[in-house]
């Protein structure tokens, strides 16, 4: 996969060093000298000094070729009419980086609905840790509506339990079990013990309940 990246900032080099080795060929785009040099140094990677903004960067960049681009700077003006600028060219995907809440709807309007914001997503995932310090991990899955808990067995009520009388219900589904070092997809009847952890996708809006039953 082809992917062009605007930003050499924190969030756009470390994002085109996980897709480098990951095996995708990446373009790195970035307008400051000192950037460009740090990118080009940490980078296995194109790197391109120059304005993600201006179309004779982004040809320089075959951005025509590109499956996928991402908007990464940190402001949010200069994402946006990159993103406009690039979907001339038929990208089939376009990711923009958002600074502002504010902003998203002006993404939006111009039909950039791929919008993360970093800065919100770690918030986010800190008031989680926060609140929910009992859990051992967790990962929001799809739009935020979704959660994958690791959670340690603590509840005596469904201590020898079997799987399959737990799982699935319409919030939650026990997704793998953690043993001896190994992940295991459950059977039903894989019967819980104290303290083994579990991995379960659940509804954010259950997570509350759903962990009371754990433990």
């Amino acid at each position: 996969m082809y992917v062009v990246i605007m930003g050499a900032g924190r969030v756009g080099l470390t994002l085109a060093n996980y897709l480098v080795a990951s095996g995708n060929d990446v373009t790195l785009i970035e307008c400051k000298n000192g950037l460009c040099g740090t990118a080009a140094v940490d980078l296995d990677a194109l790197v391109i000094c120059g304005n993600g903004t201006d179309i004779k960067t982004l040809e320089e960049a075959n951005i025509a070729d590109a499956d996928v681009f991402v908007a990464a700077t940190g402001c949010d003006e200069a994402n946006l009419l990159s993103c406009i600028l690039v979907k001339e060219y038929n990208v089939p995907k376009i990711i923009a980086r958002l600074s502002n809440p504010d902003h998203e709807e002006a993404f939006k309007k111009v039909g950039i609905h791929d919008v993360i914001s970093p800065e919100l997503t770690a918030a986010g995932y800190l008031e989680k840790l926060i609140n929910r310090p009992k859990i051992a991990d967790l990962i929001v899955v799809g739009k935020g509506n979704a959660e994958l808990l690791d959670i340690s067995i603590q509840n005596s009520r469904v201590v020898g339990k079997c799987v399959g009388d737990l799982s699935p219900t319409d919030d939650y589904i026990i997704a793998a079990i953690h043993q001896n070092g190994e992940m295991r997809i459950p059977q039903d009847d894989w019967v819980l013990e104290k303290n083994e952890k579990i991995s379960v996708l659940v509804k954010t809006s259950a997570v509350k309940k759903v962990t009371s039953v754990f433990i």
